[in-house]
């Protein structure tokens, strides 16, 4: 080992994140004097397969501090790690995982073992005076994903009545990455006139995730509004559309209630596929609550070869979920979170094993997100194609796309985007 790569420190601490929650930030230091740091993301919207943060209870902070996940990294992750080479990330997640000892990360808490799993890998990138995604991904790594940015929020996201959580612009019909960015935040602003034209001023409100949460109630208002945006702005045909519709959060243990009505798989299924008659959707998120999962595979065997579907809450990054959905055919691509299974090198598994196994990556961002840039970096190293991070508004968002640019202009003429291509598996 080199002596200079060897961690000598690690340390935590209680930040922020975008809706003034606590979280973890941790710091792993090496050495030679260069170190890595990263605050860890929170959910609003969960699967239940998720693995657990650690937080404190009690009345202080309404019970979500995170003292407790930061004693975990000085008692128990630190010890077990100083000394080690900050480059071995396999065996740094293992070492955490094999220490937690728990199928959930339940002991010592997904979120001190996430934080001081991604600050290894960009310690050690510092290291070795790399970027991040070159890092991690080699000379390889040059493919920029196709943003899904979320430009009307609803749901467990927003304080407005749609059931279905998110609506996203999807730029897919461009070149480049920068081209792509640049036309979906003209499309938002056109957006924001419109909704002001139709419903007043309170309409620009947003949500968790910068999108605005306009007085709509029903989803096809929702899709006609954006697309009208995306028409005026002058991209139709080159803009697509997208929905997460977290449909685990308007199942009322029998049956689904969205836009007024109660439907059952069946009904729900005939809803999206009017849906997909009306509008240029090309990619549905969790469309059925996560238990549904032959639900799923019926709807992927009836559409998936012409729309993405795209597993989210039943998949929660995790290898089991996966081989599941794989053996029910269920949706042909995943959302990739890492603080959802805990580590780096099970993230990089599992965006791997969907690759193998021709479902198409999308890396995510969490409702309750944080200024450091790390998944931007990851989904060019792990070649993902697509890349949720939020509406292109509000600063949590927008350093993950400014990180992108910046990774663009680094890339030059290596630089790659695959557009449409992105969401077609294979």
């Amino acid at each position: 080992m080199n002596s200079r790569f060897e961690i000598s420190k690690i340390s935590a601490m209680e930040v922020l994140d975008s809706r003034g929650y606590p979280t973890v930030r941790a710091t792993v230091h090496a050495k030679a004097g260069f170190r890595g740091s990263f605050s860890v993301p929170a959910g609003a919207s969960k699967g239940k397969g998720e693995a657990m943060e650690m937080r404190d209870g009690g009345k202080r902070l309404s019970g979500r501090g995170v003292r407790q996940a930061i004693a975990a990294i000085g008692e128990v992750i630190s010890p077990l790690l100083v000394g080690r080479d900050v480059r071995d990330q396999r065996e740094i997640d293992d070492a955490m995982i094999t220490a937690d000892g728990t199928e959930n990360k339940s002991r010592l808490g997904a979120n001190s073992l996430l934080a001081v799993s991604i600050a290894c890998a960009k310690a050690a990138a510092c290291g070795t005076e790399e970027p991040l995604f070159r890092y991690m991904g080699g000379e390889g790594a040059t493919l920029l994903p196709v943003p899904l940015l979320n430009v009307i929020n609803g749901g467990a996201h927003a304080g407005n009545d749609l059931a279905v959580q998110e609506f996203m612009c999807l730029p897919a019909g461009f070149k480049t990455f920068g081209e792509a960015l640049m036309a979906s935040a003209q499309v938002y602003h056109k957006l924001a006139e419109i909704l002001v034209s139709r419903h007043g001023k309170s309409a620009k409100n947003v949500g968790d995730e910068g999108g605005y949460a306009p007085p709509i109630k029903e989803t096809a208002e929702a899709l006609e509004v954006l697309h009208t945006a995306i028409i005026e702005a002058g991209y139709e045909g080159r803009i697509y559309l997208g929905m997460d519709c977290a449909a685990n959060n308007f199942y009322d243990g029998e049956a689904y209630r969205i836009d007024g009505k109660r439907m059952s798989t069946e009904e729900l299924s005939e809803f999206y596929l009017s849906l997909l008659d009306q509008y240029p959707l090309i990619s549905i998120e969790d469309p059925f609550r996560e238990e549904d999962l032959l639900g799923f595979s019926e709807l992927t065997r009836e559409v998936g070869s012409r729309v993405q579907l795209v597993g989210d809450d039943f998949f929660v990054t995790n290898p089991k979920k996966l081989a599941q959905g794989l053996e029910m055919s269920a949706g042909n691509a995943i959302l990739i979170k890492p603080n959802q299974i805990g580590t780096l090198r099970e993230t990089i598994d599992v965006a791997r094993m969907a690759a193998a196994n021709q479902y198409t990556t999308v890396m995510s961002h969490r409702s309750g997100e944080t200024t450091d840039y790390a998944i931007a970096d990851l989904s060019v190293a792990l070649n993902c194609g697509q890349i949720k991070a939020g509406a292109p508004a509000r600063g949590e968002r927008v350093v993950k796309y400014n990180r992108l640019l910046e990774i663009e202009k680094e890339l030059g003429a290596l630089a790659k985007f695959k557009g449409l291509d992105a969401f077609r598996s294979g």
